[in-house]
């Protein structure tokens, strides 16, 4: 496969910030789950698609795979 055809898989600002959000909410809304607060579950669950919305708004403004605001980097 050609460095030109590279779709990048997701190694892009906009998506680590979304999977690092996402992933928090898992935690925080395991963590819930298992204490029983049904209140912070659903919090979680609202911060998971904050990070989602985050992902696709980072990308809109050029830091997503392929953006203006990202500065390709090459791997060996």
């Amino acid at each position: 496969m050609s460095i030109e055809s590279e779709p990048g898989h997701g190694n892009s600002p906009a998506a680590w910030t979304a999977v690092m959000i996402m992933l928090l909410a898992f935690a925080i809304g395991t963590l819930a789950f298992w204490l029983n607060i049904s209140w912070l579950v659903f919090a979680s669950v609202g911060l998971l698609i904050v990070g989602a919305l985050t992902g696709v708004v980072l990308a809109r403004l050029g830091y997503g795979v392929g953006g203006d605001k990202l500065t390709p980097t090459t791997h060996a």
